[in-house]
């Protein structure tokens, strides 16, 4: 039985998923980062909550935010 709240891997507000995205680039001065999915799809990523990051670090990133750092 699933209880009424749980939400399984989904966003309760917008039903995104948490990605694992690695980080290509990083460009400090606007706070973004270009990152990489595991399927190979890249995006832009805000990277406030998590700086300092560099390339090559695991991040997980939901609706275009960087929430934590993934370790390798």
């Amino acid at each position: 039985m699933t209880a009424a709240n749980d939400c399984g891997d989904h966003c309760i507000t917008c039903s995104d998923e948490g990605i694992s995205m690695r980080v290509e680039r990083v460009d400090d001065s606007r706070g973004l980062a270009l990152c990489t999915a595991e399927d190979g799809s890249k995006s832009t990523v805000e990277i406030a909550l998590v700086e300092p990051i560099a390339p090559g670090d695991r991040l997980l990133v939901h609706a275009g935010v960087a929430l934590v750092e993934l370790e390798a």
